[in-house]
């Protein structure tokens, strides 16, 4: 066995630990920490977590109604279905993920932990999901409801209000002091077809530009929106 292939193995069994389970089949918890960047470069998504996200999207949707049926028993539906949608959103996912330092475990392209990949919400919040479908299907319902029922604990009483990313926050911001629209626009592109560097420019109609570079475009326009924020607010 390889150095690498040691590690990883090591690396598994040390998030099953953190997990509070011991899998039957880790190859399950394998494909759910795969990102479909591993994936596409290997030639097939069907090999990542993303079909584990769908699935555990519905058993954290159910086992969530559960959990707000029993904590508040005399709300009305509208009231549960609000606290529901705050509980499954990406943002609850990913600061789930965090708080057990899942994305150090995150199989992922170099290009894809460059951009921002370890620490972004949306990559964060389906590992988690798949992770929890990884529990369900090797060990149940209880399981998977043992182990949300342990994390999302500490959420009930937060407020989960989804944090502006960098474009909505450029967008208010100009548009505050009534300006327009920023315009993106790509000004480059490297690496091979099935893991592509782009790199994009962002500008203000007044004139300022910045440009960042990442594994996807929206990656790069977050991060390019980020740094023009701070040059205007800086000029401010």
């Amino acid at each position: 066995m390889s150095d690498g292939a040691k590690e990883h193995r090591e690396n598994l069994s040390d998030l099953a630990a953190k997990l509070k389970h011991s899998f039957n089949d880790p190859s399950l918890l394998e494909t759910a920490v795969t990102h479909s960047s591993v994936s596409t470069e290997q030639g097939s998504r069907l090999y990542s977590n993303e079909r584990l996200e769908f699935l555990g999207d519905r058993v954290l949707g159910l086992v969530i109604a559960e959990i707000l049926l029993e904590r508040f028993p005399t709300e009305e539906e509208g009231a549960l279905a609000r606290r529901h949608t705050a509980m499954v959103r990406k943002e609850a996912l990913a600061i789930v993920a965090r708080e057990m330092g899942l994305g150090a475990y995150i199989r992922m392209t170099r290009g894809e932990e460059d951009g921002g990949g370890r620490e972004n919400d949306s990559l964060l919040s389906d590992c988690c999901e798949a992770v929890i479908a990884a529990l369900y299907l090797d060990g149940g319902l209880t399981v998977a409801g043992d182990f949300i029922r342990r994390n999302w604990e500490s959420l009930l009483g937060r407020d989960l209000k989804p944090p502006k990313d960098n474009k909505t926050s450029l967008q208010e911001w100009l548009q505050a002091k009534g300006q327009p629209l920023p315009s993106y626009q790509e000004v480059g592109r490297r690496g091979p077809a099935h893991a592509p560097e782009f790199e994009m420019k962002v500008t203000a109609v007044t004139g300022e530009t910045a440009a960042a570079s990442g594994s996807s475009k929206r990656l790069a326009e977050q991060k390019a929106a980020g740094r023009l924020l701070e040059i205007l607010k800086g000029d401010a």
